[in-house]
């Protein structure tokens, strides 16, 4: 947008921030406090992005929906469309559980397809040639449905506090890494 400034300001996450005379200064109400900025007036968007040669900028996560494993940033939306790329699961959202030895492990909830079976392992083996080892899921969850936000996003927020304080029944064999 005309403009608009954008910056990738975490190397480690790639959180982007803008700011420019199309930037709210605040929330309406002042809501947030204020902490969705910066000293310097960069608005903090919450969105994880990757800049490409030509300048690019491509949106790719949201920071809170980042799971860091092991000192490694696992993109829950990549994972997820793995998983929805399977042809029996219909949708599918990934949250971070807590994990002793490596912080945060993700936790795969998926919703099968009217009419199919589908069991954990056959989700994970499809995983296996698309992601890093390190990215499958501790877990599988299947539910009826991924609960939706008022605009129809994935409320990944009401899959934290239902599965909050989930436990691995026993350790994967890719939890070995």
């Amino acid at each position: 947008m005309p403009l608009v400034d954008l910056r990738l300001v975490d190397p480690e996450t790639g959180e982007i921030q803008a700011a420019g005379p199309w930037i709210a200064r605040q929330y309406h109400r002042g809501e947030g406090g204020g902490a969705q900025f910066t000293a310097d007036g960069w608005l903090r968007t919450g969105d994880v992005a990757s800049l490409d040669r030509y300048g690019s900028v491509r949106l790719v996560d949201r920071t809170k929906d980042l799971i860091k494993s092991g000192g490694e940033w696992i993109g829950s939306v990549e994972l997820e469309n793995e998983i929805m790329a399977h042809p029996k699961v219909a949708e599918a959202a990934v949250i971070a559980i807590p994990h002793e030895r490596w912080i945060e492990r993700p936790l795969a909830c998926v919703v099968v397809k009217a009419g199919e079976t589908l069991t954990a392992e056959e989700v994970i083996a499809h995983l296996e040639p698309r992601v890093a080892k390190w990215w499958l899921p501790d877990a599988v969850e299947f539910i009826d449905e991924v609960p939706k936000t008022s605009v129809g996003k994935f409320s990944k927020k009401t899959l934290r506090e239902k599965f909050g304080g989930y436990q691995v029944a026993e350790p994967t064999s890719h939890d070995q890494v």
